[in-house]
């Protein structure tokens, strides 16, 4: 019996333009604490787990209750503006027409995460959340993944401490270069053509 397809893909700026919504929670986030944040400069550094960014903008005693704060906010203020990125619908569904599970494993809470999908339609078979870099490679592992997609140098960290090749995709923050140089096996301007690569890297998934 042929070893099935289980492809991973990152969440933010891989399948889902969350920088709309997460600068209305940001900005929310200042009204209700009278901390500023530059919700437009936070939206170009996604990838990194939340602390990262709350750090550069609250103080070392208030970062915990200002993610709690954010967190509670999301829900509300993050989740209707975020769309799909090109592709990304296409990209599942070919997946699934190749007879393969998606996993989407993320740095987002699960919840959160979840969240986003649901309100998008995207259907996954298994979610991973608060996982980044090499902290993402043991949900890789745990659920099989041939292949992980993203569009973060971390995430290509996190495919090559798996053991699996890197699909990179230059919608987020990071240049092609960036994730050629952190080990990518292929890099795309987006996923309208990840139809088109995945023949290629099946080679190296499976």
């Amino acid at each position: 019996m042929a070893e099935q397809l289980v492809v991973g893909f990152d969440l933010d700026m891989t399948l889902v333009d969350s920088r709309p919504g997460i600068a209305a929670a940001y900005r929310e986030l200042s009204a209700r604490t009278g901390v500023y944040v530059d919700a437009d400069a936070a939206v170009t550094r996604l990838g990194p787990p939340l602390r990262h960014e709350i750090r550069l903008w609250f103080a070392p005693e208030q970062v915990e209750d200002a993610v709690q704060a954010y967190r509670a906010l999301y829900p509300a203020y993050a989740i209707a503006p975020s769309v799909l990125l090109p592709g990304a619908a296409e990209a599942v569904e070919t997946v699934r027409q190749l007879g393969g599970r998606v996993v989407v494993v993320t740095s987002k809470l699960g919840r959160l995460a979840h969240l986003h999908l649901d309100h998008l339609g995207l259907v996954v078979d298994e979610l991973a959340g608060d996982l980044f870099a090499e902290g993402k490679a043991t949900a890789l592992a745990e659920h099989d993944v041939r292949l992980y997609v993203g569009d973060h140098v971390a995430d290509m960290v996190a495919a090559r401490t798996a053991g699996i090749p890197g699909l990179g995709v230059a919608t987020g923050p990071c240049s092609p270069e960036d994730l050629w140089a952190a080990g990518a096996s292929e890099v795309l301007g987006d996923l309208n053509g990840f139809r088109g690569a995945l023949t290629g890297l099946l080679r190296l998934a499976l």
